[in-house]
């Protein structure tokens, strides 16, 4: 902010006007930081927002294709499995299934306690991208909610 200078020993300090220092910093900096980031610094942020907005709407639309696809494959495996089961064709070992479930959910539960170091080092660099590519990350967020709704 003020710059300190050295005179003949002595120390002085540059006065700065802050009403200028604000005008000069973009709205994103002063929301969320200078360490807003490289995107924010390129484009405008019509641009970002477009950029983003459009990627976050192919992402969503996709995501909502492929997971009815997914969906359908799911759900009528498990319905093709039923009739099988309840025509003969197969038997199923109920309380093999039960034994297996429980002991899944008791790994799991045993795994979610504490993240490994892999996992938490991957949130903070998420974590950090957003952070600095703020109005990229909001368009795309919007795009991708609208994607999932179209």
């Amino acid at each position: 902010m003020a710059e300190k200078k050295k005179e003949k020993g002595e120390d002085t300090f540059e006065v700065m006007d802050l009403a200028e220092y604000a005008k000069k910093q973009r709205w994103w900096n002063q929301v969320f930081g200078q360490n807003s980031g490289p995107i924010a610094e390129k484009y405008s942020v019509a641009t970002q927002i477009a950029i983003g907005g459009v990627t976050g709407w192919c992402a969503g639309f996709l995501f909502k294709k492929v997971g009815k696809v997914a969906a359908s494959a799911v759900g009528g495996g498990f319905f093709l499995l039923q009739i099988a089961n309840h025509t003969g064709y197969i038997t199923v070992d109920w309380k093999r299934v039960e034994q297996d479930v429980n002991k899944a959910k008791k790994q799991l539960k045993l795994g979610a306690e504490k993240p490994p170091k892999e996992v938490r080092t991957k949130v903070d660099e998420v974590t950090t991208f957003v952070k600095k590519n703020i109005v990229l990350t909001g368009g795309f967020a919007g795009g991708f909610l609208i994607g999932l709704a179209s």
